[in-house]
């Protein structure tokens, strides 16, 4: 005989699984390896699983890089023989960094989140409405547009983001073409096909400067090659119809030169006094608007400390997580009553299963 036998009484619910019940666990182990990429709320495009962001208005950037590609083929191929040979080797030494350096920073600029903040929960939402609404009235009452903070003693208005249920932190914009709050938004390119915004800034400002340089490098390369051509005893029509690629190089290299050395211009003044296109097309914190004793509350006073704070220092991390995967709560809606309740058993087969228990409790114990 066996004594102090110990058991334990099986719920006999839980020994029956209805189909239904298979079927959504099936379901939920579908949704739940969803990943946030996916469902993201914002007029974007992600490749790679998640791993490269675009504007969903992204036509112009195959252009941009077409246009880098085509010049510096018929660069490489046509002009740098004729200045190997009569001048130096590191001329396709220089141009080839140039060039990998203009389409690194280019690409990192289109696929790099520019800082896009993630939207306010639900339960975010509610909260921040009710501290803003202190009356105690139980009727939905829009938040105010404007929240002022105090920084470098200086008062800020916050705008209240409608889309996002949020109060936009200082210096950020909502991107209409993207449908995002972006942080320290400075415009929406469609050249790169992606905001500028603050994790992508210092790419694209390296990527109009190099591309500064590598244009008036191939430019100046190519006048020199024509004119080298021209001085063997060549007319200059006989040397372009020589290097008829040359003319192609020199066009697209003279209607490019002057913008984009203008816009490397105007970013650079935008970094000495750490300012954003936003705020500068704004006016936010001209002399206009400011008085006397107040004026960019962001800026250090001393340019090289303003290129150091917006170029230099680490990268900060990206809050939306669009390789995470959704949780439950995220991934599928809040189920009814009837559907999270299992399935009914009748008195006979729970008295049946007392039954066996007990005497099963009585052999233990005799």
């Amino acid at each position: 005989m066996m004594k102090n036998c110990e058991y334990q009484q099986i719920d006999p619910r839980a020994l029956s699984v209805s189909p239904s019940s298979t079927q959504s666990h099936t379901e939920t182990k579908v949704q739940r390896s969803r990943r946030k990429w996916e469902v993201f709320p914002g007029k974007n495009r992600f490749f790679c699983n998640g791993r490269i962001i675009l504007a969903r208005q992204s036509g112009i950037l195959p252009l941009t890089l077409g246009l880098i590609v085509v010049t510096c083929g018929l660069f490489f191929a046509f002009d740098c023989p004729f200045l190997v040979k009569h001048l130096t080797v590191f001329i396709p030494v220089i141009g080839g960094v140039l060039f990998v350096f203009v389409v690194t920073s280019l690409l990192r600029t289109s696929f790099t989140d520019p800082g896009i903040l993630p939207r306010a929960t639900p339960d975010e939402a509610t909260d921040i409405e009710k501290q803003i609404d202190t009356s105690g009235s139980s009727t939905y009452r829009p938040p105010p547009r404007t929240k002022e903070i105090l920084i470098n003693q200086q008062v800020v208005k916050l705008k209240y983001c409608f889309t996002c249920k949020m109060f936009r932190p200082p210096r950020t914009s909502h991107c209409s073409l993207c449908d995002n709050c972006v942080e320290r938004f400075d415009h929406h390119c469609p050249w790169v096909g992606n905001c500028v915004g603050k994790r992508n800034y210092r790419f694209f400002y390296s990527f109009i400067i190099s591309l500064s340089f590598l244009t008036s490098f191939i430019f100046g390369c190519v006048v020199t090659h024509i004119t080298l051509r021209s001085q063997e005893g060549k007319s200059l029509v006989q040397s372009i119809q020589e290097s008829p690629a040359s003319v192609v190089e020199l066009v697209i290299c003279f209607f490019s030169i002057w913008s984009i050395m203008g816009l490397s211009g105007f970013h650079t003044y935008l970094i000495a006094s750490n300012l954003t296109t936003n705020e500068d097309i704004k006016g936010s914190w001209s002399s206009k608007r400011c008085t006397e004793d107040s004026g960019n509350p962001y800026s250090y006073n001393s340019i090289i400390t303003n290129c150091c704070a917006t170029l230099c220092g680490p990268m900060p991390p990206s809050l939306i997580d669009t390789r995470g995967f959704l949780s439950l709560d995220e991934a599928i809606p809040a189920a009814s009553a009837s559907e999270l309740e299992l399935p009914p058993f009748t008195a006979k087969n729970d008295a049946h299963m007392e039954e066996n228990c007990q005497d099963f409790a009585l052999s233990c114990t005799a």
